[in-house]
């Protein structure tokens, strides 16, 4: 059976996410979020996407971004492949990094995407990595 193909439009709101290859741990040190984040900012920028909020847990991460150019296909294969390439040289591995296609669902703007903006910033603490009145001292998310 085909995939789906994928919703991408000019002017398209997204919430986007994957995990590590067989739920394992992608992002366990602050060197390897710190160095997703910066690539996620360089595609961004090369990309021209908004992003209106982030996430970047142990084991997966949250955008939710705008894609003004329609370019949402070109722009994540270049995010994963390249952490992966710079994640597989700095620890001398192969190999596959992500689980499968990262999820792409389109968000309404307007209340929709205020509500997974959100849900975004709360998964730190569902994850018990904070303690909600600390949940700004987050330092892998656009909320502090």
């Amino acid at each position: 059976m085909a995939r789906k193909p994928r919703i991408e439009s000019n002017d398209g709101v997204y919430h986007v996410l994957n995990r590590g290859n067989y739920r394992r741990d992608v992002f366990y040190t602050a060197k390897s979020k710190e160095a997703f984040e910066q690539t996620v900012f360089e595609v961004s920028e090369r990309s021209g996407w908004w992003l209106y909020g982030y996430v970047i847990m142990r084991n997966h991460y949250h955008l939710a971004l705008h894609t003004p150019r329609g370019n949402l296909i070109s722009g994540m294969p270049w995010l994963q492949s390249t952490y992966a390439n710079r994640y597989n040289r700095m620890r001398n591995e192969r190999g596959h990094l992500f689980q499968g296609r990262y999820k792409s669902p389109v968000v309404e703007p307007g209340e929709s995407l205020v509500r997974l903006i959100n849900y975004i910033h709360l998964n730190p603490v569902r994850a018990g990595a904070v303690l909600f009145n600390q949940i700004e001292r987050y330092p892998y998310s656009s909320l502090p």
